[in-house]
């Protein structure tokens, strides 16, 4: 049977990402909320793990901030957002050092659960040598994190697209530009400005059709979507 799109791109990006038999690699799947990055990730996962490489999937969001941190500039504040979502030197310290040169692959999926509003401690799991970690989540190429990717995704997708998804996902409005949007938005536009995540990334992937993405010209400078 023929592959689909996505399974053709999946599997290219597989083939391409460096090896390394003795020790470990850093991979990220960054884009906005609503991007895609989960399924993205999954897929991209599974494509390694057909060429027989070891893969360990984290999800950014297992290492959010409690909500006190989280919304200490204010429920609906862009800053806060960008700012305090994430448990940096929890993520740095549980997942990209082990996972890192000279890293010994053990390390732990989670620091908090979100839902509950609680930390964690989760047990620890020691990867085998050569195992590809891959890490999907917002801010990924934010300043202290570019360069811990041994190789990295961007997924490009317009605000209008995925302010629509985030609606049937979330029931949050489904216009990027509402008020109700601000905190997501604006947060997501003050990364791009200090990051332009594209400019950093290994590849640049247009999700805008989950089902027939395409790698568009890496260090693309902004265009009418979701970067501007």
């Amino acid at each position: 049977m023929a592959l689909g799109i996505r399974d053709q791109l999946v599997n290219a990006l597989a083939a391409e990402t460096p090896a390394c038999a003795s020790g470990y690699m850093l991979v990220a799947v960054d884009g906005v909320d609503g991007s895609g990055k989960t399924t993205f990730a999954t897929a991209y996962a599974a494509a390694l793990k057909k060429l027989g490489r070891r893969v360990v999937l984290i999800h950014a969001d297992d290492f959010l901030n409690l909500r006190a941190v989280r919304h200490r500039r204010g429920r609906h504040s862009p800053e806060g957002f960008w700012l305090d979502s994430y448990d940096y030197p929890s993520l740095a310290r549980h997942v990209l050092a082990p996972f890192g040169l000279q890293g010994d692959g053990v390390y732990r999926a989670a620091a908090t659960d979100h839902g509950r509003d609680v930390r964690l401690d989760a047990p620890l799991v020691h990867a085998a040598p050569g195992t590809v970690c891959i890490v999907e989540g917002m801010f990924l190429h934010r300043r202290e994190l570019a360069r811990r990717w041994d190789y990295s995704v961007f997924l490009d997708v317009p605000f209008t697209e995925t302010a629509r998804r985030m609606a049937l996902r979330d029931g949050t409005p489904e216009n990027p530009d509402d008020p109700g949007m601000r905190r997501y938005v604006g947060g997501q536009r003050l990364y791009f400005a200090d990051a332009s995540p594209w400019m950093h990334a290994t590849r640049v992937v247009d999700n805008a059709d989950p089902q027939a993405p395409r790698i568009v010209q890496a260090h693309a400078s902004p265009g009418p979507g979701g970067r501007v």
